[in-house]
């Protein structure tokens, strides 16, 4: 298989093991590279069989018109947003991602920002380097334990970030597409309903048109000045201006975020913010996630050169 050109554009801060293992079976175009990518991409556009993309970047109509021979993009993430697949379903590519293997390491996050924000973590971190703690006690925080956790999507992830809140004694609430019977949690029809009824609300469903700002200034006021917004999803599911706007002037208690609208780019108003923790989009950034999802990648991308059945097919 080394004869296939495939075009990456996971560079190598994301994962060096992804671009080790794919440089060991195919010919790896690495966009990330070249300074003229437009240039780059037409000049091997008659030979790129398959991308491999990543939550930041997929490939969209223009990209997937331009390689007339791609038959397949392997996303090196769960969320497919950056991926046109209407355009993948008409032309009959085919589209993996790597779900379950992130799953604990994205729940865990959700449950660390929860915790960080509400007992000031960051803060306290910050006060005892500083030497304030000498000139007196940090100031008393919230309790985490006992809150009502409310999620949007009650997914892989979701489920997992309520496993966890239930062994802090959280209520779970959620909402979804649609109600889940089998589940013992508290369903709610709206988001604002949901929101008014939580102390702490998470972010955990996938990014569609439906679900693009989701959390709007009706939500974050529902939510309310004492309850606190986790996002471990995709920056555009909220309204970034309106979650600003509500942290400077108190209508929201605090916010623990992993994603942003235009990463890396991150509004400099939350960063004085001592109730607003701040993550570099590194809900799975662990050695041990990174790996697996690289592995599964790969293992896609072979199954289909070897005309095998995909792993984790999304189209």
């Amino acid at each position: 298989m080394d004869s296939i050109d495939v075009l990456t554009l996971v560079p190598t801060s994301i994962s060096a093991y992804l671009e080790q293992e794919l440089d060991k079976r195919f010919n790896v175009l690495k966009l990330w590279t070249v300074p003229n990518k437009t240039q780059f991409i037409k000049d091997n556009s008659s030979s790129i069989r398959a991308i491999v993309g990543h939550g930041g970047a997929g490939a969209d109509a223009e990209l997937i018109d331009s390689l007339p021979k791609l038959e397949i993009i392997s996303s090196f993430s769960v969320g497919t947003d950056k991926i046109d697949l209407k355009k993948c379903k008409e032309k009959g590519i085919r589209v993996t991602n790597t779900p379950d293997v992130l799953t604990d390491d994205v729940a865990d996050i959700a449950i660390g920002l929860a915790l960080a924000v509400m007992r000031r973590l960051c803060e306290s971190d910050r006060y005892v380097r500083s030497g304030l703690w000498k000139k007196g006690d940090y100031k008393l925080t919230t309790k985490f334990t006992g809150k009502t956790v409310g999620i949007i999507g009650l997914g892989r992830i979701g489920k997992a970030v309520a496993k966890r809140a239930e062994a802090f004694s959280c209520p779970i609430a959620y909402f979804s597409r649609t109600e889940k019977p089998e589940l013992k949690y508290k369903y709610y029809p709206t988001v604002v309903e949901l929101a008014s009824n939580c102390d702490v609300l998470v972010v955990a469903c996938p990014l569609t048109e439906e679900t693009r700002h989701i959390i709007n200034r009706e939500v974050i006021d529902s939510l309310g000045p004492k309850g606190v917004l986790i996002n471990i999803g995709r920056g555009h599911h909220v309204d970034e201006s309106e979650l600003v706007s509500a942290l400077l002037e108190g209508r929201l208690g605090g916010a623990g975020l992993d994603v942003y609208q235009n990463e890396p780019e991150v509004p400099e108003q939350l960063f004085g913010l001592e109730n607003v923790v701040l993550l570099p989009h590194a809900g799975s950034g662990t050695t041990e996630t990174r790996n697996a999802m690289a592995d599964l990648v790969i293992w896609n991308l072979e199954a289909h050169f070897l005309n095998k059945p995909l792993l984790t097919p999304v189209v």
